[in-house]
């Protein structure tokens, strides 16, 4: 079958309040634009997620319910502690634990976590500006062997500042 991956970084944070501890950092009017466009370009490329598993940071929870905006059916979200400002790590005890009928996942989290990560799966280096969502593919039986070095295919990568 194959698996299709989305690694997204957040959207654009708001920087306002030097008092706001880094987790609970809002987006910021950029950000609450770009989450729901980016949404609409994963739908028109009919990558719409089965689950996401996100970063439980202020930031990631807003991405996400930007995204959903767009989405045609409700998609479960699962927010952990252990995405934030995470990496490649991270991301390979979880994902070795999503069920077999899950055909297109979505990882929602930090840089340069996530950049690492595409970099790792895919071979290809690519700038995870801010609500930047990588679009990967692989022929896989089930999530248990995902994360591996090199063997998906980067298929596409949306740019929120080009939509």
């Amino acid at each position: 079958m194959t698996r299709r991956l989305i690694v997204m970084r957040h959207a654009k944070s708001s920087w306002g309040s030097a008092t706001c501890p880094d987790h609970e950092r809002p987006l910021n009017d950029r950000g609450r634009n770009d989450a729901p466009r980016v949404g609409a370009a994963l739908v028109e490329r009919g990558w719409v997620p089965d689950l996401v598993l996100s970063s439980d940071a202020q930031r990631t929870r807003e991405t996400f319910a930007g995204l959903s905006e767009a989405f045609p059916g409700e998609v479960e979200a699962r927010f952990l502690s252990s995405f934030y400002l995470a990496g490649p790590g991270a991301a390979a005890g979880e994902v070795s634990e999503v069920a077999g009928d899950v055909a297109c996942l979505l990882l929602l989290g930090h840089n340069p976590g996530w950049e690492s990560l595409v970099e790792e799966l895919s071979g290809e280096d690519i700038i995870m500006k801010t609500a930047t969502a990588a679009l990967l593919a692989m022929d896989l039986e089930d999530w248990g062997g995902a994360i591996q070095p090199g063997k998906w295919t980067l298929k596409d990568v949306i740019y929120a500042r080009e939509l």
